[in-house]
């Protein structure tokens, strides 16, 4: 088990750690009914707190911020000397808390995504752990926040008496919606990416060589051209060179002070 602690990488502070110590500690406070928020951060993840220090601070609260591309694991190794061995998936690591969530009889709630994608994903849950309690499903209404609406919703996560809340919004929305959520909900909540769609049979994963070598961008902007392609052919040129500068000290990637105000506004 490798946890570290939290490491500069590109003023964003993201944890050294492994699967092992990120699932135990998604575990630790579902059982001890403890607030948590987790996101699992690819370049674009990294690259969306450089551009905008608002959300870098939102970013810097997280209890746990997890290296979810190859190129964060690099440069945690580059940077602070991690020696990681992999990185920490968000899809991964989402199977990982459900298999343990099933173990110990923790309830899960899915927020986020389509209600199409939902009902792919929760029969397809249910086979791989037979005996994952499922408490809610909820999909996203794609808009902003009503006033009051963000306790509404963490009153029926409460009620439904789930213990873990993996959220599927998409980056950064997803980010957003935990950080605002996290003072509301006594439990963690995990920003997972595309592993909903992932679980769901929506997406295909590119071959194993292809996610070691950190060629998984390609692969999805293969799949996904128009809607990503500035994701990966702008940004990613912007993260490397960012990252030379942090290494050879030509640029102070200071990290802003974690932030403890809540959005008036966000996603749900």
């Amino acid at each position: 088990m490798i946890w570290l602690g939290k490491r500069n990488v590109l003023g964003v502070l993201v944890d050294a750690v492994d699967y092992e110590a990120a699932t135990a500690q998604v575990l630790s406070a579902a059982r001890e009914h403890r607030p948590l928020a987790l996101t699992a951060l690819a370049v674009h993840g990294v690259m969306t707190g450089v551009l905008d220090r608002a959300h870098n601070a939102r970013l810097n609260s997280f209890d746990l911020v997890t290296p979810d591309g190859q190129p964060v694991r690099w440069a945690l190794n580059l940077l602070h000397s991690a020696k990681l061995r992999d990185r920490v998936y968000g899809p991964t690591l989402t199977l990982k808390v459900l298999e343990g969530c099933a173990a110990e009889g923790l309830p899960v709630y899915l927020y986020g995504s389509t209600g199409e994608t939902l009902e792919r994903l929760t029969p397809r849950l249910q086979r791989m752990f037979p005996a994952l309690k499922i408490a809610g499903v909820e999909a996203s209404k794609f808009r902003q926040v009503q006033p009051g609406e963000d306790e509404q919703i963490a009153e029926r996560i409460k009620g439904s008496g789930a213990r873990v809340v993996l959220v599927g919004l998409g980056c950064p929305r997803q980010e957003v919606f935990a950080y605002a959520m996290r003072p509301l909900l006594d439990m963690p909540l995990m920003a997972v990416g595309a592993a909903f769609d992932y679980h769901a049979g929506q997406l295909r994963h590119p071959p194993g060589w292809m996610q070691r070598a950190g060629l998984e961008w390609l692969w999805r902007l293969g799949l996904e051209p128009r809607r990503l392609w500035r994701r990966y052919v702008v940004l990613n040129p912007v993260y490397l060179a960012r990252l030379g500068a942090q290494k050879t000290k030509l640029w102070d990637a200071e990290p802003p002070a974690p932030s403890d105000e809540r959005p008036s506004t966000f996603s749900v």
